[in-house]
């Protein structure tokens, strides 16, 4: 496997590096973090206009055409700033519902408006009562005439304040983690019977509650093909789970970065600290932790990329546990090394460790991986 980006996707890579060096230093961060939104619609636009919310879109949709892997260089880059822009929410998990379920018509009247910014999704999946359980849909839609109406509540829906449309996983049929009866739905944001319960999430991003009550939606396939919704589903949280990976080693970069900087300027007793042999052979674990999560990411993108490739769905889980795993002791070492400092709201690194820890809470945490994995072997 070639673990080196191309040159396309290093000059992408490299351009939103300096972009988000000029705009999304931490102090804006905390800044942007502040605001009642939550989030930049200025820098959102500067995605934009880089390319960055078409890239994994169809080209006959105003997209580039790209996958995991293609993301793989933007999430890095979004993870290394502690990004909160709605990037995840819309570009990777709502654009890719869509596109794996919607027909031709809805695809081509909405993705669009997501490649160029105007439009932006969200992906309510996740209910209370099924936590770390993929296919655990209590949320119910049911025919009412020509229409289909929706009941049931979504928990921790990123960016949900921010979105025009909600894609919304539903059962038409069956029991809650029953892989029959399921659907997927497109939801307008202004719909009477949405009601959103906005909240921030431990890193600081913008989610909310949304609770249906006879909300009116339209299905993206036909709502008793469960295949097609099984796959969809699948295909949104394999890419999510790809995406997350990628934006988990980059703030681990992050983290590094300020741990060995801190290393070579804080003075005590005299002497850099950094001349402490036990302290730089701590940053020398860091560093191998994070060079094997940078492999892990890629492994974690090429199967999302190609889901039905044998061994694809463990290689995901695989990649997933480790970088929960080793990301967050990486993060705790980058704390310690810095000491008191490192807990303080005014300090970057502390915000790495509460970055890495709802990361690793979305598609499955260390221990749901685990468990997946005993399940395959």
């Amino acid at each position: 496997m070639n673990f080196e980006l191309n040159e396309e996707q290093q000059a992408l890579q490299a351009s939103l590096s300096r972009l988000l060096g000029d705009v999304y230093g931490f102090e804006q961060r905390r800044a942007i973090a502040a605001t009642p939104a939550g989030w930049s619609e200025a820098v959102w636009r500067q995605l934009a206009d880089l390319g960055l919310t078409a890239l994994p879109l169809p080209q006959a949709h105003g997209g580039f055409g790209g996958g995991a892997v293609d993301l793989l260089p933007v999430m890095q880059e979004l993870g290394r700033a502690l990004s909160l822009e709605p990037f995840l929410a819309s570009v990777v998990l709502g654009a890719t519902a869509l596109r794996l379920a919607g027909d031709d018509d809805m695809q081509a009247r909405l993705l669009p408006g997501v490649a160029s910014g105007e439009v932006r999704l969200a992906w309510a999946h996740d209910e209370a009562a099924g936590h770390q359980a993929p296919l655990w849909i209590e949320t119910v839609a049911r025919r009412d005439g020509e229409r289909w109406r929706l009941d049931g509540v979504k928990c921790n829906v990123l960016h949900a304040t921010a979105a025009h449309h909600v894609v919304v996983s539903a059962r038409v049929a069956g029991v809650p983690d029953d892989a029959q009866g399921l659907a997927l739905f497109l939801v307008d944001a202004q719909d009477p019977g949405v009601r959103c319960r906005a909240h921030r999430l431990v890193d600081d991003t913008p989610a909310g509650e949304l609770r249906f009550e006879s909300a009116t939606a339209l299905p993206l396939h036909d709502p008793h093909d469960a295949a097609t919704a099984l796959r969809a589903l699948e295909g949104t949280l394999a890419a999510g789970t790809a995406a997350v990976c990628a934006d988990a080693v980059g703030l681990m970069e992050s983290a590094y970065r300020l741990a060995v900087d801190y290393l070579k300027t804080r003075r005590q007793f005299g002497r850099l600290i950094g001349e402490n042999q036990a302290l730089r052979h701590r940053a020398a674990e860091m560093l191998v932790s994070l060079e094997m999560c940078r492999s892990m990411a890629l492994v974690a993108a090429v199967a999302a990329d190609d889901l039905d490739a044998p061994g694809a769905r463990a290689d995901l889980a695989r990649a997933k546990l480790m970088i929960g795993r080793h990301g967050r002791g990486m993060c705790h070492a980058a704390i310690q090394l810095h000491g008191g400092i490192g807990m303080t709201e005014e300090y970057a690194v502390g915000h790495c460790l509460r970055r890495l820890a709802l990361l690793d809470q979305l598609f499955g945490d260390v221990d749901a991986q685990s468990a997946r994995l005993a399940a395959m072997a």
